[in-house]
């Protein structure tokens, strides 16, 4: 499969002569140099419990929602926010939503705002809910695939694989589509929304990373960021390192889950 490289639009971005050097070392086999975009992107290169790194990512704002109580989210990010987003994809093998996300918002998936390779794109459309216009389908020369239950009776768009996996209450376990994808060969995966099923990833414990970026305004209401099985007591709740960044006028939380991640592809060995 070709890998497409894009030029960034024509709005100004910090240092792109370091990014554009620093991704194409990154998509690389070859060790990395030291760069200015290490400290963010650095954790992503490799994983430590297996030969998978799977990172989700969640805008929301500062009271923790994705999205009015309406359903509108753009932009609950700042521009540079969303800048952060499109290098996320620029440095995965595929990027992954879910159907409700496809339905609301109809997302390309593409890097157009960096410069940076085209990833696969991926769907979790368990009842073949999304129509075969969904942009997330069109022709630009990546892979595209359906992931949907056995037996939906699915039809995809020419082009399309469809992907068929065992379900559960019309669920696919995340811990099954992560192996999929590893047989496909993909090894960097990003888990980009909606906000459901970023958490059904981090509840399966099949994240590596989460990168939630915290936009400074209030909507009082809509979606959660995250949602998670309720915990009695606040001393149950796993605490994990986090690293802190500022990206423009948002603050990034990148939240380290190895410790709790399921093992998918091949168990790293101790030393």
């Amino acid at each position: 499969m070709a890998v497409l490289f894009t030029k960034p639009s024509t709005r100004k971005f910090a240092s792109p002569d370091a990014w554009e050097a620093f991704v194409e070392l990154f998509r690389s086999e070859r060790p990395r140099a030291s760069q200015a975009w290490d400290d963010v992107f650095g954790p992503l290169w490799s994983g430590d419990i297996d030969d998978l790194v799977i990172v989700g990512q969640v805008g929301q704002s500062l009271d923790g929602h994705v999205a009015t109580a309406t359903g509108h989210s753009k932009y609950v990010n700042c521009p540079a926010g969303i800048d952060h987003l499109h290098r996320l994809r620029a440095l995965v093998d595929i990027v992954v939503v879910g159907v409700g996300t496809a339905l609301a918002d109809n997302p390309q998936l593409t890097v157009r705002q960096v410069f940076g390779p085209q990833p696969a794109r991926a769907v979790i459309d368990p009842k073949g809910r999304l129509g075969k216009d969904a942009r997330l389908f069109a022709d630009d020369g990546v892979r595209r695939l359906l992931i949907t239950a056995e037996g939906s009776n699915t039809i995809a768009p020419a082009g399309v694989e469809i992907v068929a996996l065992p379900s559960e209450n019309g669920n696919i376990a995340p811990s099954a589509i992560a192996a999929y994808l590893r047989r496909s060969g993909m090894r960097r995966i990003l888990i980009e929304g909606g906000a459901d099923t970023v958490s059904r990833f981090l509840a399966a414990r099949c994240l590596d990373r989460l990168h939630v970026t915290v936009a400074p305004l209030m909507l009082g209401a809509g979606g959660p960021g995250i949602a998670l099985p309720p915990l009695e007591r606040a001393d149950q709740a796993h605490r994990m390192p986090t690293r802190i960044h500022k990206i423009g006028d948002d603050v990034l939380f990148d939240c380290d889950l190895s410790a709790q991640r399921f093992v998918i592809g091949e168990a790293k060995k101790s030393t």
